[in-house]
């Protein structure tokens, strides 16, 4: 490994990828800890450490923002809910997105640009949204008194907060190492860990007079990270060789084809996108409730939709699935994969091109993300499901889901710099 990290830094390319997604994540970490004007951020504060623990996943995911209401509060979701948006009107439902889908590297710009106004947009309602209802929730001293005025300047400084980060991911994944909105959630996450295990100690393993049961709750909290971080290692690194055979073909005086190839089919070829997705989306409602929480269908959407009851539970395994086949058949289309075979006079052996072809591969390829979804499903719910049989503490429940991304994106990373090793002759971290 230490061979390995010295052949990273001897490649100037590379080093300075790295360093510059470093110094971004730095920027990104300051600008969590700097305040929105006019909001009494000690109130917001002191509420959340008085055991409200509603918004505790996604101020995992802001890197503790949320709970210090910075101008990062929002964090990336608005970004992700348009992302989600635009792809689902890119599946035919708008003519002009679904051909912008199809051009190739400029209909990606042209769909990039409308998630970046989705995006604004989204970040505005939401901010507005945020701002109104967390003054609500906790009283009128975290904003006082609070006008139409107050509430907008609120809620531009945190559609900004929104936008800078977006521009952050965005100045990553080009400039960058690894993808750029993955890379900020990653270092939200990671940045909350160290707190998580500190409290999760203090609150539940320091009682002198439990000794035994104490000891087998942490066996059991490291028996579930143990298994989250191989299953997501072995899943993400399982793939399917389909083999492909190239026909030999003269143009000229030269001889073209004639080779044997493969196309690499990943079990889990959408990642942890699904899960953010599926989370992103969930606990939409449930933020949106809170803030009439005397309501009976507020009431009623944060004790039945909340991601540790049975019904949330469903919902969220059904999206985590259905999102997983989504992203997968987007990144990856079989229709699109037999047009470009058949034009390159390239075949798969025992099957004939054209529309077999497309439906041998939809067909692998449904049962390959299958087996991917249902494997981040399993590991999404199996931290909650044992954290309340055993009564673990709720950081270790939320935890199951945040580990999952943390590795997920992390494997991704490391795959990139493998392949920038490989590409100038040097061994990378997992093919040696």
């Amino acid at each position: 490994m230490f061979k390995t990290l010295q052949n990273i830094w001897r490649v100037e390319d590379l080093r300075n990828r790295i360093i510059f997604t470093l110094l971004v994540l730095i920027v990104f970490r300051i600008g969590s800890f700097v305040p929105v004007p006019g909001v009494n951020k000690d109130v917001f504060t002191q509420s959340n450490e008085a055991g409200n623990e509603l918004f505790g996943l996604l101020n995992t995911f802001s890197g503790g923002a949320l709970s210090q209401f910075s101008i990062f509060a929002l964090s990336i979701f608005p970004y992700i809910t348009s992302s989600i948006i635009v792809q689902l009107l890119s599946m035919d439902v708008i003519p002009k997105f679904a051909e912008w889908a199809k051009q190739g590297e400029h209909g990606k710009k042209q769909l990039a640009q409308i998630t970046r106004y989705g995006t604004v947009i989204l970040g505005l309602i939401q901010a507005f949204g945020m701002s109104i209802g967390f003054n609500r929730l906790y009283g009128t001293e975290m904003i006082p008194n609070a006008g139409f005025v107050d509430y907008l300047v609120i809620a531009i400084v945190l559609t900004a907060g929104t936008s800078f980060l977006m521009w952050l991911g965005e100045q990553i994944t080009e400039k960058g190492i690894g993808n750029g909105i993955s890379i900020i959630i990653f270092a939200g996450i990671a940045a909350g860990i160290p707190m998580h295990i500190r409290s999760t100690i203090e609150s539940n393993f320091i009682q002198d007079n439990q000794i035994f049961l104490n000891s087998l709750k942490a066996i059991v909290i490291v028996l579930i990270l143990i298994l989250i971080v191989t299953g997501v290692v072995f899943i993400q690194q399982g793939i399917r060789k389909i083999p492909v055979q190239y026909a030999k073909r003269v143009v000229g005086n030269k001889m073209f084809g004639g080779q044997n190839t493969h196309i690499p089919l990943k079990v889990n070829g959408a990642g942890v996108i699904p899960v953010i997705f599926a989370m992103s989306l969930l606990q939409f409602p449930v933020i949106l409730a809170s803030f009439w929480s005397t309501t009976d269908w507020a009431k009623w959407i944060t004790a039945y939709l909340a991601y540790d009851a049975p019904l949330g539970m469903v919902l969220y395994v059904l999206m985590i699935i259905g999102f997983t086949f989504f992203y997968t058949f987007v990144q990856m289309n079989p229709n699109q994969m037999a047009d470009n075979m058949k034009k390159n006079g390239g075949y798969i052996p025992g099957i004939r091109p054209g529309k077999a072809t497309e439906k041998y591969l939809t067909r692998v390829m449904t049962r390959l993300t299958m087996t991917g979804a249902l494997f981040l499903a399993v590991i999404s719910v199996l931290p909650v499901f044992f954290g309340a049989l055993a009564d673990l503490p709720r950081t270790v429940q939320i935890g199951g889901t945040s580990l999952l991304i943390v590795v997920g994106v992390a494997l991704d990373t490391m795959k990139q710099i493998e392949s920038q090793l490989i590409k100038r002759h040097y061994k990378g971290f997992i093919n040696k």
